[in-house]
């Protein structure tokens, strides 16, 4: 690398797009102008998503890395930030997905399913019966199953906003798609989960047509 001076950390310095025509033209240390550009805003993002601080600086630096590497394909269709912020988002919910044995498919902004058959948790500080814990062990296999057989763009909709906890705009950016997509996306896949479990006779039917929450 070149002795190139550091540029101050308020300066606005060059366009994006001109730094990437210089790093292509083998300025390397261009870079950094990104770098000390967006890292806080990659920082801040990674550490809302997978919620660890090490973590979070792991997949910031990994980002960077990545970007660096492969910014001979960045086509310039969308602004750098867009696409190395879809980078920095996949990269956390990578990072997340490898903790995932650990969590439980949770519904925040629908009604509670209603487990059939009393198969609802015990209370705090109650020590849950085996039979209730088998039934709600029953309704987690049900429901895995249920989200595997949903189309491919619905199940990883639903998997980013139900799981991984984003809201409507990060999944967008991430998966490139309109917000208006991610809501019908969510509101198709939440339908054919209840609809699976009602079938499977694990959850109580809706008590109104249509009523699965639709998205927000």
């Amino acid at each position: 690398m070149g002795g190139a001076a550091q540029p101050p950390a308020d300066s606005p310095g060059p366009s994006d797009a001109e730094v990437v025509k210089r790093v292509r033209a083998g300025d390397r240390e261009a870079f950094g102008w990104l770098v000390r550009r967006y890292q806080g805003r990659a920082y801040r993002l990674a550490l809302r998503v997978v919620r660890d601080e090490e973590q979070a600086r792991d997949v910031v630096q990994e980002s960077f890395l990545k970007a660096y590497r492969s910014l001979d394909r960045f086509e310039g269709r969308s602004g750098f930030y867009t696409w190395f912020y879809r980078m920095v988002m996949n990269l956390c919910i990578d990072t997340r997905r490898r903790d995932r044995s650990e969590r439980q498919v949770e519904f925040e902004e629908e009604r509670p399913l209603e487990v059939a058959r009393g198969a609802a948790g015990a209370g705090p500080g109650d020590s849950p019966e085996p039979a209730a814990a088998l039934e709600r062990a029953e309704l987690r296999a049900h429901l895995s199953r249920a989200i595997d057989q949903l189309p491919a763009d619905a199940r990883r909709t639903l998997e980013l906003r139900e799981i991984d906890g984003l809201d409507y705009a990060e999944i967008a950016r991430c998966l490139g798609i309109p917000k208006g997509t991610v809501m019908s996306r969510l509101y198709y896949a939440r339908r054919r989960l209840r609809a699976a479990l009602t079938l499977a006779g694990v959850v109580e039917p809706a008590p109104g047509a249509g009523e699965v929450g639709g998205a927000r």
